[in-house]
């Protein structure tokens, strides 16, 4: 028996860390790590050890024998990822082996003082920031939310029904009560304190902010009622506090007419989007969904969901392990339209492992416009070679007018969501790239500013998944630590203590880790009194209330 690596995989390598016979690639020392869209096990060289599976952040990994269902395809997954390819050498013991010359990545002098270090931003990229810190050295380290909670795009931008991946989350919650770790929610920097004030009590700064803004399409009707951009719509049905619930209507008059939404992308964002709006609501209410979402979605009209893309299935953008859960959705058909003869041509002169290969078995039709979807099973259409060149109706949307190279046609629909990608916005006090949406670096070093940092997609753009930041605040954490040795940190004039105090003073709604542990636990007693995982507090008052509730009942409470 051997294990298999599935769709919740987040590549962030905790996985071929434990391997003790290196059979998990690519690791992060081979040229394709972060470029392939998930790791994979050599079903030749796994010795069935199992170390992997417990050390897996996403419990993403599981004996190949015991895969069932839309799963069971990983096991061919893994294994054809190796085909062609020269094996792993096989180790002669998992014990006993050669090893590589030692790599010392963190060495810092023994007697070297403790260094204090915020991070702002408690994403996936700040606590992989985070956690080098606090494991590898000595520092002591601010964790800053301007959000009362955190998590950031774990919480609040993957899918509710991916709970698995979740899980990397959870993993990295372990340091937010961190002997030396303190935490500061509800602190807005540029708004409550400056980045001066900020940089005054700390050695140095870790912006870690992410992409917060989405790309327009800049086409004619892109402003009516029923357009929306995939960001609000994730934030939306993941309970974002500075998303209203009446950001999104799916009972709307235009939607009960056409039945359909159009989303226009085809990655993994825009994949989830048109997974949640067809799922079966019951299947929904399992999940940490926000309770407006799975409301809206009880009372949705929508049958059918249109994702148009612009180029062809070889150049989708979306990973083949979400298109494959796609697949197997219930209750829901996945079509490809086929207006355009390049997309059957590409399909079916696709070899094994090429992305257009993944839709050989997928349905074909060529699409009828003209009415309204059926009130069978619902559906998503794949659209290749197809944008969007304009939304119709007047006062809202009413239909949406895609074009080609065979042409344009409208596709009535009441939903029109843009999902072709994130952007980062200026910071406060730091120097910014219009084109490209980020800050810039050498390696993580703000340029012009000495002991400020970033990391993640306002780091390097918003591309790579979770795992991806781990290689990414590695390297920023290490051009600090190198900066740090040199003697080329500025040194603060205000102690950590002073900085709580200025936090509390400016900021009504300031939590720490007490109160980040009773949210948690506030949320999970209202998950468990509905059957759920969490029921989220939707509102910064919620929030807020929620965490200082622990600290007003007193210790024995």
């Amino acid at each position: 028996m051997t294990y298999a690596i599935t769709q919740t995989c987040c590549s962030d390598a905790t996985c071929v860390a434990v391997c003790p016979v290196n059979c998990i690639h690519p690791t992060p020392e081979e040229p394709d790590f972060g470029t392939t869209e998930m790791l994979y096990i050599d079903p030749k060289s796994c010795i069935d050890c199992g170390a992997c599976a417990d050390a897996c952040p996403v419990d993403a990994i599981f004996p190949a024998d015991r895969l069932t269902g839309p799963l069971k395809r990983y096991e061919a997954v893994n294994a054809a990822h190796y085909e062609g390819r020269d094996p792993a050498p096989v180790l002669a013991s998992p014990t006993f082996h050669p090893w590589g010359e030692p790599s010392f990545t963190r060495s810092l002098p023994s007697d070297f003082a403790p260094i204090r270090v915020a991070v702002v931003g408690t994403g996936p990229a700040g606590m992989y920031a985070a956690e080098d810190l606090l494991l590898h050295t000595n520092a002591e380290v601010t964790l800053i939310d301007r959000l009362p909670v955190a998590g950031g795009l774990v919480r609040y931008g993957v899918a509710p029904d991916h709970p698995g991946t979740k899980g990397a989350g959870d993993s990295l919650a372990r340091f937010h009560s961190h002997p030396r770790a303190t935490v500061r929610l509800g602190v807005e920097i540029g708004r409550d304190v400056t980045p001066e004030e900020l940089a005054a009590h700390h050695d140095a700064v870790v912006y870690a902010v992410g992409a917060p803004s989405d790309r327009r399409l800049g086409i004619p009707g892109e402003d009516l009622p029923g357009s929306l951009s995939a960001t609000s719509l994730v934030s939306w049905y993941n309970a974002h506090p500075e998303t209203a619930p009446d950001t999104v209507a799916l009972d709307t008059e235009a939607l009960r007419s056409a039945g359909r939404a159009v989303i226009v992308g085809n990655g993994n964002v825009a994949l989830d989007v048109a997974r949640i709006l067809v799922s079966d609501p019951a299947a929904l209410a399992g999940t940490d969904i926000a309770d407006h979402a799975l409301t809206a979605l009880r009372d949705s009209r929508i049958r059918e969901v249109v994702l148009l893309g612009r180029r062809g299935p070889e150049d989708a953008a979306y990973t083949a392990s979400e298109l494959l859960a796609l697949g197997h959705l219930p209750g829901v058909d996945l079509v490809v339209d086929t207006h355009d003869p390049r997309t059957a041509q590409a399909v079916d002169a696709a070899a094994p492992g090429d992305k257009a290969a993944l839709l050989k078995d997928t349905a074909r039709e060529a699409v009828d416009w003209a009415g309204a979807p059926g009130t069978g099973r619902r559906r998503i259409v794949l659209r290749f070679h197809s944008a969007p060149e304009e939304a119709l109706g007047e006062g809202a949307v009413r239909a949406v007018r895609a074009g080609g190279p065979g042409g344009s046609v409208d596709i009535p629909a009441g939903l029109l969501v843009r999902a072709i990608g994130y952007r980062g916005v200026p910071l406060a006090g730091l120097p910014f790239d219009e084109t490209t949406g980020t800050v810039p670096h050498t390696a993580g070093r703000v340029d012009g500013m000495t002991g400020t940092y970033v990391v993640g997609w306002i780091k390097r753009g918003p591309s790579g998944g979770i795992g991806a930041n781990r290689a990414c605040a590695a390297e920023t954490v290490g051009s600090l630590l190198a900066d740090a040795v040199d003697g080329r940190l500025p040194t603060p004039t205000g102690t950590a203590k002073a900085f709580g105090r200025l936090a509390r003073a400016r900021s009504g709604r300031l939590v720490d880790a007490r109160g980040l542990a009773a949210i948690d636990r506030a949320e999970r007693a209202r998950g468990a009194a509905a059957g759920r995982p969490r029921v989220k507090l939707a509102t910064v008052p919620d929030l807020v209330a929620a965490a200082r509730r622990r600290r007003l009942r007193g210790p024995g409470a």
